[in-house]
Parts: C-alpha cells; sequence; structure tokens
C-alpha cells in the first residue's frame, strides 16, 4: 500500500485490519491536504479522528454554541470549565485566522470526505471535559490558578504565528502546545494530557476493530500522539477485551476530589468568624472596625474584578455587596452571584453567540461578546474576592495582634 506523505506515519497490523496512524498539525493546510489526498485513494475503508462526541458537535454544528443554557452552566458551577474551553477554542482559533484555514481542517476533511464515500467514522478522544478535569485533580489547588492563568495567556497572546511556527505542532499536540510553558518537564500535566489520551485512543481503537467488516483503518492523530500510540498499539499480547474495556473506563473516570482541601474554605470561615468574635471581646469599636474592613477589602476587590471586566453597574455594586458575603459560605462563589447578574442585566445577543468563538480569540473581544464578558465577570470578580478573603484576614489578625 502507497501511503508516501510528507506528514508523519506508522503502520502495523491488528489481526485482520492494517492500521495506518497518520501524525497531523491541527491547523496544518498541509495535514488536511493529505487526509482528503489518502482517503479518495480507495486504499481505506473506515477513517478514526481525535475528536470526542463533544468537540465533533461544535464543529458540524457550529451554531450549537447559540444552545448553551448561560444560567445552567453558572448554576451547576461549570464556568470555569466552560472559560478554559473557551480559551482552548480561541488559541486554536487565533492560529486559524492568522492562517486562513479552519481550526481541525484535517479533522473537518476527514469527516466530510469519508461521509461522501460512505465511509465509516470513529471518534477516539476521550471527552475535553473529562481531560480537563483529570489535569485539575492531578495538580495542588495553588497551581490550578496557574494552569488557568496559562490557558488564557495562550489564547490572548499577541505574538504572531508563521506557517513554519504550525508545522513544528508536528512535534506536539494541541492541548499541550495551549500549556506550553507549564506542560515543559512535567509529568503531572503531561500524563493526563497526552499519555492517558494515548492509551484511551489505542482502547477505541482495539474496540473499534471487533468490527471485523474494517480491513484498512486510517487514523487521524496529532502528530504528538503517533510515537505513543504506535508502541501502545504494537504491543504483545495486545489486551482482551475485557481488559480494554476495564481500561477505557478506568481513563474516563474522573478522580474523586481529596478531602482536604474541601475543609481549606471552612477553616478559612471559621478563622474570620473567630477574629471577629474576639474582635467584640476586646471592645465594639474594634469588632466593627474589622466588619467594615472585612466588608470594603472583600467587596471593593470583588467590585474591582468586575469592573476591570466592564461588567454592568449593577453587577458591579453587586459584587461589592454580595462578596463579603459569599466569601463566608464556601458553597456560594461571588462569581456564581456576579456572573448571574450580568446576565440578567445584560443578555447576550444571538450575535454574541454565533461569533463567540472567533471574538475570545482576540484580546478585546472578551470585553466585546457578552457572552465571553459574562465568564470574565465570573473569573476576575471570583479572583477578587479570593485575594480579597486573604487580603481582609490578613487585617484583621494584624487588629488582633496591634
Amino acid at each position: 500500500m502507497n501511503t508516501s506523505t510528507s506528514e508523519p506515519t506508522a503502520q502495523m497490523m491488528l489481526g485482520n485490519t492494517l492500521v495506518t496512524l497518520l501524525g497531523t498539525a491541527h491547523v496544518s493546510r498541509q495535514s488536511a491536504e493529505t487526509v482528503k489526498s489518502l482517503l479518495l485513494s480507495d486504499q481505506f475503508d473506515a477513517v478514526a479522528v481525535e475528536l470526542c462526541e463533544s468537540r465533533h458537535k461544535i464543529m458540524s454544528d457550529p451554531d450549537s454554541l447559540a444552545n448553551m443554557n448561560l444560567f445552567q452552566v453558572i448554576r451547576e458551577g461549570k464556568a470555569s470549565m466552560v472559560m478554559a474551553n473557551l480559551a482552548l477554542s480561541a488559541y486554536q482559533q487565533k492560529m486559524a485566522n492568522e492562517l486562513g484555514i479552519e481550526p481541525g481542517a484535517e479533522m473537518k476533511t476527514a469527516i466530510e470526505t469519508a461521509e461522501q464515500k460512505s465511509m465509516p467514522v470513529i471518534l477516539v478522544d476521550r471527552d475535553i471535559g473529562t481531560t480537563l478535569k483529570r489535569v485539575y485533580r492531578n495538580i495542588p489547588w495553588w497551581r490550578r490558578l496557574t494552569l488557568v492563568a496559562g490557558i488564557l495567556a495562550a489564547s490572548l497572546s499577541d505574538q504572531s504565528v508563521s506557517e513554519e511556527d504550525v508545522e513544528k505542532l508536528k512535534q506536539g499536540d494541541m492541548l499541550e502546545s495551549a500549556l506550553s510553558g507549564l506542560t515543559d518537564n512535567d509529568r503531572v500535566l503531561f500524563n493526563p494530557l497526552i499519555h492517558e489520551r494515548d492509551q484511551f485512543m489505542v482502547g477505541k481503537i482495539r474496540e473499534a476493530l471487533q468490527d471485523s467488516s474494517i480491513n484498512r483503518l486510517l487514523v487521524v492523530i496529532g502528530a504528538g500522539h503517533l510515537n505513543g500510540m504506535n508502541k501502545l498499539l504494537q504491543e504483545t499480547p495486545a489486551p482482551s477485551v475485557q481488559n480494554n474495556q476495564n481500561r477505557l473506563e478506568q481513563l474516563n473516570t474522573i478522580p474523586p476530589a481529596s478531602h482536604w482541601p474541601k475543609l481549606i474554605p471552612w477553616l478559612i470561615v471559621c478563622a474570620i468568624l473567630s477574629g471577629f468574635y474576639f474582635g467584640f471581646q476586646k471592645s465594639p469599636d474594634m469588632g466593627w472596625q474589622m466588619v467594615i474592613d472585612w466588608v470594603l477589602i472583600n467587596g471593593g476587590l470583588s467590585a474591582l474584578g468586575a469592573l476591570v471586566a466592564l461588567a454592568h453597574p449593577v453587577t458591579v455594586i453587586t459584587a461589592f455587596l454580595a462578596a463579603p458575603l459569599t466569601s463566608l459560605n464556601p458553597m456560594i462563589g461571588a462569581g456564581m452571584v456576579t456572573g448571574l447578574t450580568e446576565l440578567l442585566v445584560r443578555k447576550p445577543r444571538v450575535g454574541d453567540f454565533a461569533h463567540l468563538k472567533n471574538d475570545v480569540s482576540k484580546l478585546g473581544g472578551w470585553w466585546k461578546n457578552r457572552v465571553a464578558r459574562i465568564f470574565l465577570v465570573f473569573f476576575l470578580s471570583s479572583l477578587g474576592s479570593a485575594v480579597g478573603t486573604y487580603v481582609a484576614g490578613f487585617s484583621i489578625f494584624h487588629r488582633l495582634t496591634g
């Protein structure tokens, strides 16, 4: 079989099926052309792509973002995850905009060409939400802010991208590239981002090949996965069907959160309330001054965060009033209140949903687009409240010991 191409490839026999791995760059024009050429060559009878159900849905139905229930997203505490997803999409969209090619073009080309030839399409990647949650659970709480900052920095960078830069992605993976400053030599992040997904995609391929009608399979993946998947696919002996299924379930499970980090917010609340108590015991004036400090610092910094996000004046006032109270109740965050308030007083327009992916690929777009700004209000007011809690806490401690 002739699979001569400039893209990195690997081939192996799995049972009666010849599997060809094709490593691509996710915003490379050459990669998209190679995929189309191979599938039109009649050398394959099925194609597997590095997509999960949710990313496939967005790719095949760009208007699906318009159906996002923002109220439900914020109320269920999913705003941070959606914002991270948007930032990662923005990173890819930014590169695509500069090069004039659609992000994930080679995946979309694979799907469209396969449909033209009535060829089965197999989605092999793990859901991006599961991957990000496993990354999140894999790192200590203090590194999570660094992770979010890294994702946002990658998406908002003004550095221009050349075709050569994109071709360098063939040595890595889109998720890893977006977090390049964080993943270098960091196995804690590398494992869920790359190695686990290698295993998951290999498991999905083995699962698909239980269908004996697939004799020649083309697998379209980011080149950063090529070596790892090639090695796993050539394992001998191959895992049993049951063991393969068990491994897929393990990789798709979100690890339970550690119990002790959940105690930290409650311990902080107890410390703050104890500070109020001892302050009033010393003197009512000191106690009330502590309360004023708490409201001004915590509410003020949360309101400042909302103001930086250019929130509606009602939202800014709400941040000031809500943050001192929500900080004493770890079950409700300031961002949840401010995000819902911004949603109610400045409802997104249809165009905001339609242009969301393009808008967030530019720095100013996060403020211009009402949907993106709601997430920005959520994030910055939450950050302001979190900083305010510690600053106000130190102020209370200082008054008690001063």
